[in-house]
């Protein structure tokens, strides 16, 4: 296609816009409104994974070693620990640092367990972080074998439970979102099917002189993908700016900004703002090109 007939088709697609105002004014808005909705949820979905990883994240194996352990014996067993394949960080806290952390949690209380430092019952402790939070319970069980590990804890039973929680979290959003996705094409399409409904005369007097097929597409092809980008610009904007008042209300507030952890400004907004710019381009270029071919048979 040369330049100067493309640069024709994308000028008769913009004023497309214009002569057909109205039906392009509702073309947009159902745009607007639907990738609005769609854009919310998206948020809501990204910011409920983000929570969902941050709590997986806290999950980790504390592993009590025997009392009776000597130096040489700690030091083995911290090499089969980082031998296992899963095992992503081991950290060791030796019981006194182990007591000191004791006391500081029980504050006022601490006097309680004053005089403890020369004879600690408290045993050397190692801290164990899996690459993958969902094999906790497959990394404890092999350093459960291990010797002079005398117990550990990492939740039993409550993790496993945790991790089912944020899998069916995980899957109805990303159901839902999908489910929201289909509806919105169908809705936009069809509003856009309207506006080329509105004007068939137009292309069979197009077609009956002889243009081709390809010559009539393309106005509209240029016209559809214009009416998704502005309708995916604006609820873009608005769910920028909306989100920005959002974190900045939640972080004026200690109390809130301790309770609702959410992501960051940036890069959330980039990816939403390609999403449903990728999703408003398709569906108007799709609408338009699906409704203008059932006029082109004359």
């Amino acid at each position: 296609m040369k330049i100067r007939t493309l640069g024709r088709h994308v000028r008769e697609g913009v004023k497309n816009l214009g002569r057909n105002g109205w039906m392009s004014f509702a073309s947009i808005s159902a745009v607007t409104i639907t990738l609005f909705i769609l854009g919310v949820f998206l948020i809501l979905a990204m910011n409920v994974n983000y929570f969902a990883q941050s709590v997986e994240k806290q999950v980790e194996i504390r592993v009590f070693l025997d009392v009776l352990a000597t130096k040489e014996n700690v030091a083995q067993v911290e090499q089969n620990i980082k031998t296992i394949q899963k095992v992503d960080t081991v950290t060791f806290i030796p019981k006194d640092e182990g007591l000191k952390q004791f006391k500081e949690s029980l504050g006022e209380k601490a006097y309680l367990f004053e005089g403890l430092e020369k004879d600690n019952p408290l045993p050397d402790t190692f801290v164990v972080k899996t690459k993958d939070p969902k094999d906790t319970s497959v990394v404890a069980a092999q350093i459960k074998k291990l010797e002079y590990v005398k117990s550990l804890n990492y939740g039993e039973g409550t993790v496993e439970k945790l991790f089912a929680w944020t899998g069916a979290i995980r899957n109805v959003g990303i159901a839902f979102i999908i489910g929201l996705g289909f509806t919105a094409m169908f809705l936009i399409a069809n509003t856009i099917k309207l506006t080329i409904v509105a004007r068939r005369r137009e292309i069979e007097i197009m077609k009956l002189v002889g243009a081709t097929n390809w010559f009539i597409r393309w106005p509209f092809f240029v016209e559809g993908l214009l009416m998704g980008i502005l309708g995916a610009l604006i609820p873009t904007a608005m769910l920028t700016v909306g989100y920005y008042y959002l974190l900045d209300g939640i972080q004026s507030s200690f109390e809130a900004s301790q309770l609702f952890k959410l992501l960051p400004l940036f890069p959330l907004v980039y990816q939403v703002a390609l999403a449903l710019l990728a999703i408003g381009a398709f569906i108007g270029i799709w609408g338009s090109l699906v409704s203008v071919r059932r006029f082109l048979r004359v």
